[in-house]
């Protein structure tokens, strides 16, 4: 089954009803329980992480996915679409995490739930649940790359979605060193987006020219990264529905960067592509 990346609203609504669909909501509890599109099932984005070790932000360990994703119905087959109430990096992430179980049947929706409504679908409140399967994930994609990685492969091009203070060193979240990797290039992840109220991708031809402005070209092995892989779930999502072969996720983050006593950072703007 071939799956597009991204999914606007007039293409959801028409498969609703598809057997292999299975439609995956990544809002707070909350926001699920004021409204969600019909037959979606609530998956909080904590599910996608670790949660556990010195880095609680990598991707959930092969056995907390199989689990995870057996309590939602997922099988081999299944066509999975998500969206999420934070513009959409969360459901970037979750389209890398299911890329890297080599699991490529999943679309994201364009705009989020905001275009869902202003395409004037209806919104439910009800709670959706699948009867379990026994899904069996593995890692089988190479999509994720380590620090070690990145010490040791000068020809990544390094993609920093973070805000232009955190990149600068200016302002430093949940790290004892601020700055960024040498080399990195800077482009903000909402620079991605037409407008944060209905947070819809700007069109191809423009994001083409945006990440081509910043070296960012399709022929590069790109791997992106944030503070802790969920911003930098809209950029992966960004290149892959341009089409970009070689795009890769540093799920650790700076939040693993800028907190290991042996890592290189620059502090200043000199690899920022402007």
């Amino acid at each position: 089954m071939s799956c597009p990346v991204l999914i606007e609203a007039e293409a959801l609504h028409r498969q609703l009803h598809a057997p292999q669909l299975l439609i995956l909501d990544l809002s707070s509890a909350e926001n699920y329980q004021r409204g969600h599109i019909p037959r979606a099932i609530h998956f909080p984005a904590t599910l996608l992480l670790r949660g556990e070790g010195p880095v609680p932000n990598y991707v959930a360990s092969e056995a907390q996915l199989s689990e995870r994703l057996s309590a939602v119905g997922m099988t081999p087959d299944t066509w999975v679409v998500a969206y999420d109430d934070q513009m959409g990096p969360w459901a970037g992430r979750l389209l890398w995490t299911l890329h890297l179980l080599g699991h490529r049947q999943v679309s994201v929706l364009n705009g989020q739930l905001p275009a869902w409504v202003t395409a004037g679908f209806d919104l439910e409140q009800d709670s959706h649940h699948r009867e379990a399967t026994l899904y069996t994930a593995t890692y089988v994609e190479p999509v994720r790359t380590t620090l070690q990685d990145l010490l040791n492969h000068q020809h990544l091009t390094v993609w920093d979605a973070r805000t232009r203070e955190e990149f600068t060193g200016e302002k430093v979240v949940n790290a004892s060193k601020g700055g960024h990797i040498p080399g990195a290039i800077w482009l903000e992840w909402t620079d991605l987006l037409q407008d944060q109220q209905l947070p819809r991708l700007k069109p191809a031809e423009e994001l083409h020219s945006l990440l081509a402005d910043r070296g960012l070209t399709p022929d590069k092995t790109i791997v992106t990264h944030c503070q802790t892989h969920r911003r930098s779930g809209l950029t992966y999502l960004a290149a892959k529905a341009l089409g970009y072969p070689h795009v890769h996720c540093y799920d650790g983050s700076w939040f693993e960067w800028g907190n290991h006593p042996d890592t290189p950072v620059i502090n200043d703007l000199s690899s920022s592509g402007e």
